[in-house]
């Protein structure tokens, strides 16, 4: 049961679009796009919003590790 990193998921989302024009779209680097996707650096939190608006996905899709999330209780809906 392997949690994927941020860089795996980040991979997986680009697919095979060029790191370029993502890079553009967000308005980072292709070599900071680059150290995001082998987890050798953490974007800002600006940085995270862009990505994850680019992907369509939240930053929490993305950048945090959702059974964490799950065990603090956040998550849980309250009854109606």
């Amino acid at each position: 049961m392997n949690e994927k990193t941020v860089g795996e998921k980040l991979r997986v989302l680009r697919g095979d679009k060029p790191r370029e024009e993502v890079a553009n779209a967000v308005d980072i680097s292709v070599s900071a796009l680059q150290m995001y996707e082998n987890d050798r650096r953490t974007p800002r939190d600006p940085i995270k919003v862009r990505l994850a608006k680019f992907y369509n996905v939240t930053v929490e899709e993305l950048f945090f590790n959702q059974k964490q999330h799950d065990s603090c209780g956040c998550n849980k809906r309250k009854p109606a």
